[in-house]
């Protein structure tokens, strides 16, 4: 349920081989904490905040925190994560890590996710796959995850004019539980993204996201983002 980092989707760290060794942090905020196209946050605001470290030779980690909202005793999300990511000599990137993402005070509903990624240019697409739940098969729902459930996405940014981005998320999500007792819970999701860079004073976004069929939420979210790092 990580943000995306351009749009409090504060998210995937890419780093370049050539880029020196270097601690960073970041905060952020948002107006819906949206994941996926589905609100971590009951249609409510969230802050967040995280800490990552990048070596030059492609090597990085770090952790990301942010308030969630699932109508339970569950306030808070905690990620953790670490990977290799680089960039070939004729402009090919590429990113492989690992996620877990921990929700202190839930009812057995953290996971671990294995992601992977390739760029190229102004385009990116990756894929996420759930590797360890604390969630059992035999009573899982449309609200949890589970071993084997899969995030494909393919994303696309481009620089319209200084200082002003425009982007977009085509993204699907596939359950391992469809087809058990008529459950359908697979969903495609989009999203668009505009944003404005306001130079040291951080980023804003406005994000138009929806999620279409599932679990995905059946409206629109409509949500503005700032995220700022601090070198």
């Amino acid at each position: 349920m990580k943000l995306n980092m351009i749009a409090c989707a504060v998210g995937a760290l890419v780093v370049s081989g050539t880029a020196a060794a270097e601690l960073s942090a970041n905060i952020g905020a948002t107006s819906n904490y949206v994941w996926r196209g589905v609100t971590q946050t009951d249609d409510a605001a969230a802050v967040s905040g995280g800490l990552d470290y990048a070596h030059e030779a492609g090597f990085y980690a770090g952790t990301w925190a942010s308030n969630v909202d699932f109508g339970d005793d569950t306030t808070a999300e905690v990620d953790v994560y670490g990977g290799f990511a680089n960039e070939l000599s004729n402009g090919l990137g590429y990113d492989v890590g690992l996620i877990y993402y921990w929700y202190p005070g839930g009812d057995d509903i953290n996971f671990t996710e294995i992601q992977g990624s390739l760029s190229f240019g102004p385009v990116s697409g990756g894929v996420n796959y759930i590797v360890d739940s604390e969630v059992d098969d035999s009573s899982s729902t449309n609200e949890t995850f589970i071993d084997g459930d899969i995030y494909y996405y393919l994303s696309a940014s481009f620089e319209v004019a200084p200082t002003w981005t425009v982007g977009g998320t085509v993204g699907y999500f596939d359950f391992d539980d469809d087809g058990k007792e008529g459950i359908d819970t697979s969903y495609a999701h989009y999203q668009l993204d505009i944003g404005k860079s306001v130079g040291e004073f951080g980023d804003f976004t406005f994000t138009v996201s929806s999620a279409d069929g599932g679990s995905g939420d059946s409206s629109t979210k409509v949500f503005v983002s700032w995220p700022k790092t601090f070198d």
